[in-house]
Formats: structure tokens, sequence, C-alpha cells
């Protein structure tokens, strides 16, 4: 049976993973369908770290999710199971084999929450109501959910008022601590208003002395500077360790025994993205250094190997492997290059291996363990996701590189049936622009749906991509957007017409958010393509930028705003070229997108239309910037399938 759609949103997706304090096993959660097929719920598994088989803790109709453990071994887990029959996310916790209890009942539930390893303390981040007492929080929520008033207050210089797929309501995240058994509870932060907004980054030492969190500082160009505030779980109180105008600080992670904290870095400019930084600071002292300066690569850290080495990860050249780094700057790579791969959720054991998530662009994310030394092969753990490798072992998948104008190496990953035959090609265009096509499995644009059905998948890393070197991200930078970005796809697609298995006359392109754009870009400036299709994707830059939920941020990527120089600010604008637009074109959409407003694909489509282009709108009113449902999934893939059939 060939790989589809209903294969694909019937595969086990395995999210977040955590070891035993005595690293013999570890835990991940697997998101399934339920039993109608309408959504996903997720359970436990028990992973042990020699290879045993694994077993499944948990089951059912609610969320078990978000695995911790606390320093004596038990479990852990985020989970909407009802108490006093209302479901609300709460941390529950079991051990022994007993059944979970609940841990927590915060009032409007729990968001995240941490153990410290080696401390009495557990942190969770909770909304709170500003003004209404902790005892009526409950209480006044569900009134102001059924009788109201409705409205949502913004006054001057408040930043964003909405957030990828929802409003910046009333209540407001707050860090909550508790001593590990659920008790002792104390608001750290109860003044706090804009400052945690969204899933914010944060950590915990290990003995749970604080919590360093990622906070928002409204700035001078109307963008948030990130700094970070180390606060003492005892008493709430706090101090900054890192901040700067125009800076943003990010991925907050302890060193082992807690005297050092690891952090990213970087500084907004018109001019240029810029490099991201690994620093770390002394907790003491906040004496700050940069580590591998030299290196160009922005390594993210993801586990403490110990006081002094950081395991990271870091987007190289289309894959995402695992380093470690010494405050000497000293990187080594611990995955292999041959092995390739992306890697994620990582977690240090007790004798210092390194387990996590391992995905690849022929396997679904599954658990593995590797020894934390140089040039490892991961030992894959589990087949939790359910996939078998032969359901595509008639897929080829293949790099090649092709030249920018400047010369610079242009990656693209090609996946494509066997045999030589030549196959229909479809240039998909990742989103970002800062972002990377890499070895890794993709849930929203998986090519093995297409492929299955006879065509070829090509995925560039044109200009803006990451892994490639700080000055290859600055080539979409500063008003540069339908810039060195479409002539690298147009080599691109040069190099993919002279390739074996593709068919040079048959070739279409698709993209989603920037890469959405980037098509409807190319749908003014050539014919080139058969067919093209556009999701969450951005038409007019003037309409989209007073939408968006983050708009200001499109002004530092573009260098000005339509109000100081229209000219500039639309000079890649696609809106500008739709006169010369002939490609038939299929326009997606969710209508709860915030970050590219539905208005996008109303203005783009009702356009098409008034010039005679071919053009078809699918609107999914329930989903956002992503098509996440299983059943809205097979109905985007079935209606790309259908357009795609038809004109290639």
């Amino acid at each position: 049976m060939p790989f589809d759609v209903r294969r694909l949103v019937r595969l086990g997706r395995v999210g977040s993973l955590a070891v035993s304090p005595d690293g013999t096993y570890a835990v991940c959660s697997v998101a399934k369908l339920d039993a109608a097929g309408a959504k996903y719920v997720s359970e436990l598994w028990r992973v042990p770290l020699d290879g045993s088989p694994a077993t499944q803790l948990t089951r059912g109709k609610y969320n078990d999710r978000a695995p911790a453990f606390r320093r004596d071994g038990a479990l852990a887990f985020l989970s909407n199971r009802p108490i006093d029959d209302e479901e609300r996310d709460q941390i529950w916790i079991t051990g022994g084999g007993a059944e979970p209890k609940p841990l927590t009942d915060e009032p409007l539930g729990v968001s995240s929450f941490k153990f410290a390893p080696r401390g009495d303390v557990l942190v969770v981040i909770a909304n709170v109501l500003p003004g209404v007492s902790h005892a009526d929080q409950r209480a006044r929520a569900k009134d102001l959910e059924k009788n109201g008033p409705s409205d949502l207050f913004y006054g001057d210089r408040t930043g964003p008022v909405r957030h990828w797929d929802h409003w910046l309501g009333r209540p407001k995240p707050h860090v909550v601590a508790y001593d590990d058994r659920g008790q002792n509870r104390r608001d750290l932060t109860p003044d706090a208003q804009k400052q945690y907004t969204g899933d914010f980054a944060w950590a915990l030492s290990s003995a749970g002395a604080w919590v360093a969190a990622v906070e928002r500082l409204l700035s001078d160009d109307r963008l948030d500077d990130f700094a970070i505030r180390l606060i003492d779980t005892k008493d709430g109180s706090s101090r900054v360790l890192a901040q700067g105008l125009h800076v943003e600080h990010g991925h907050p992670l302890f060193s082992r025994e807690g005297s050092r904290l690891f952090f990213n870095r970087s500084r907004r400019s018109k001019e240029r993205h810029g490099k991201v930084e690994l620093c770390v600071a002394d907790v003491a002292s906040g004496a700050t250094s940069v580590l591998c300066e030299s290196w160009d690569r922005w390594p993210v850290p993801q586990a403490a190997l110990s006081e002094d080495v950081v395991v990271a990860t870091a987007d190289d050249e289309g894959a995402v492997p695992i380093f470690t780094i010494d405050l000497r700057s000293n990187v080594v790579r611990v995955t292999a290059r041959e092995h390739g791969g992306t890697h994620e959720s990582l977690c240090v054991t007790n004798d210092g291996r390194i387990a996590g998530v391992r995905h690849t662009l022929r396997a679904p994310p599954d658990p593995f363990v590797i020894d934390a030394k140089a040039d490892q092969k991961p030992r894959m753990l589990a087949n939790l996701s359910g996939f078998d490798p032969k359901e595509i072992e008639s897929h080829v998948v293949e790099c090649f590189d092709a030249k920018g104008k400047d010369g610079a190496r242009v990656q693209t990953w090609v996946v494509r049936p066997s045999g030589e035959a030549k196959a229909p090609c479809v240039l998909w265009i990742h989103g970002g622009p800062v972002g990377m096509f890499g070895d890794g499995w993709h849930w929203r644009w998986c090519p093995h749906v297409l492929v299955a059905q006879g065509y070829a998948i090509a995925l560039p890393n044109a200009r803006g991509s990451t892994g490639f070197g700080t000055d290859f991200v600055d080539g979409i930078w500063n008003n540069a957007w339908g810039g060195a970005c479409f002539d690298d796809l147009m080599n691109a697609t040069d190099a993919l017409e002279k390739r074996p298995g593709i068919d040079d006359k048959r070739i279409a392109a698709m993209g989603g958010s920037f890469g959405g754009y980037m098509c409807n870009f190319i749908g003014g400036q050539t014919a080139r393509y058969k067919a093209l299709v556009t999701h969450a994707s951005i038409f007019h830059l003037e309409a989209m930028c007073g939408a968006s939920d983050y708009g200001p941020y499109f002004a530092i990527e573009t260098g000005t705003t339509s109000w100081k120089d229209r000219e500039a600010f639309e000079k890649h604008s696609p809106h500008r070229f739709v006169s010369k637009w002939k490609t038939p074109t299929l326009v997606l959409h969710g209508e709860k997108d915030y970050r590219v407003p539905i208005s996008e694909a109303l203005i783009l489509f009702d356009a098409l239309q008034e010039h005679g282009v071919h053009s078809e709108l699918v609107v999914f009113p329930d989903e956002n910037h992503w098509i996440l449902k299983p059943r809205n999934i097979e109905a985007w893939y079935g209606h790309v399938l259908r357009f795609l059939g038809k004109h290639l």
C-alpha cells in the first residue's frame, strides 16, 4: 500500500522525552488519533535505555504529555484529566505502580513545569487574572466567559495585542513555586503583566534556588527586547542577569550544579540578521562571555553535560547534529556527519550519555541514545511512531548543490520515486525566511505523501536558510526578500531541470508563510512553473504588516515601513506585479492565522480573479498558521493533490 495522507495522520507523533533519575529508562509522550479520528490524544510510554521493549504507561481520552521526573523517581506529567468534573491542564504524578493523582490545582491551569533535580522545588507557569484573589480566580474566569464583559483594552506602547492565533487577553502568565509535593504555593511574579507573554523560555537550577526567565521589555523600535531575569524561588526577589537595547536573549539553561547559565544572544538590526551567539554567565557575578565566536553556526543549548560542558544542537548544512561545547570553546560533533538527521528534546543520563528524539527525511521522530563522544552513531530505542521503513523503500532521497549569482552554495534536497521514469516535480519553498529544509521529518510538509503519488519533491535551502553561515542568512535581510532568494530558487530550478528522474516540462512551486510569499513573488516574475500552491502567504506587504500580530518585526526585515517610505517598502511586495501573473494558483489559508491574516488570501484570490488567472481558494475557518486537525490535514493534501494533478 502506498504511503498516503491517511497513513501520515495515523502515525504516532513522539513529543518530549524525560530520563529517569537512575538513568535506566526514559518516558516519551506520543500523540495518536482518538477513536473518532478527529483529534490527537497524547499518551506516555516507558522506554528502557538498554533497548528492551517499550511499554505503555497511560491511555485513554485525556492528553498526558510533558513527562518529567521528581528527584525521588516519581513520574509527573501535564494532563487535562478532570478535577471536580472540570478539565484543566494540571500536573499529575504517579510512582510505584500507583494511579496518577493531581499534584496541582491552579485555578486557570498549568502550561509548563519543572522539578529541581536536587532540591525540594517545583516551579510552574500558570495564568492569573490580575487584581483577583487566588481563591476567586476560577469563579471570576467562569463569570467573564459566561457573562462578560469581553472587552480587551490595549494602551499606548503595549506592544503586540495578538499572538499566532489568539488575542493577548486578561490572564497573564505567572511564575509560581511549590515544594515538590505540591505544597507551600508562592507566586514569584505577583505583578507580572506582559513580561512573560506567550510560551516564554525559562529554566530552573538544579538545587531549585533560581528560575531564569526570559522577559519582554518594549523597546524604542516597537519591538520587544528579551532579557533574562533571575528569580529567587524562596521569596521572589529578582535581578536582571542579561539585557541590552535591541538585544534578544533566549534558551536559558543552567549548568549541572547551577553556578553558570548558558543562553543565546542576538542583536536586532535593519542592516543584517547577525549571528546568534552562545553565551555563558556566572550566576553570582553576572560576568558573561561568548563561546565559539569563530564558529559560524548558531548553537542552541539543550542540556548540561557538566558544570563546564553544554550539549547543544545547531543547524549545519541540512542537518541538526548534536555538539558538546566547553568553556574554552572546544566544539565536539557527537553525531557523525554521515548519520545526518535532526535531534531534539535532549537529556543527559546519570552516566553521561545523551538521550532524545531523532528523525530524518526517511523516518519520523523516535527515541534514541548516544554516547557523548565524537562521531557517534545514534542507537534507536523504540518504534513508537509505528512507522515501517518499507512503506517508503521505493522513495529516493538525494541532495545536490546549485550556485547563486555570487557563487554561494544553494543546497537542495530531493525526494522522488525510484526508477528511470521522469516524474513531475514540485519545488517546495520553506518558511521563515530564517529556517531550513533539512534531513528531518516534517509533519506539515511531508514529501512522501506526494512522492507516493508519483511526484518528485525538491526542498531548496535558498538565501535566508540557516546552517550555511550568517552571511547566507543576511542575504534575505535589509529589504531583500525578493532578491537573492528569488535568484537562488531560479538557479536551483535550472539545476533541477537537468537532474535524472525529473520531468523538466512539469515543475510547480509551492510554499507556506514566507515560502508562500516567494510563490506569490514568483507568480509576478516568471511563468516557468506550471502551477503555484501558496499557503498562509503574504501578498500585500502593507496590508499584512498592519494586521499581523507582529507587524513591527517585518519593518526590521524590510528596513522601513510603508508610512516612512512606501516605494522602498513595497519594492518586493507581490501585489505590485499581479498584472504579470499567468500561472494557475491554489490559495490555502487558516482563518485563525494572526501572523499572516486571512485578509492576505482574500486580497490575493480577488486580485487573481480580477486579472483572469485560474485560481482556487481553500479556507479552514478553524485553523491557524498551520493545519493541525487530522481531518483538515487530509483535506489540505487532497486539495493540493487534486490541483497539482490537474496542472501537472
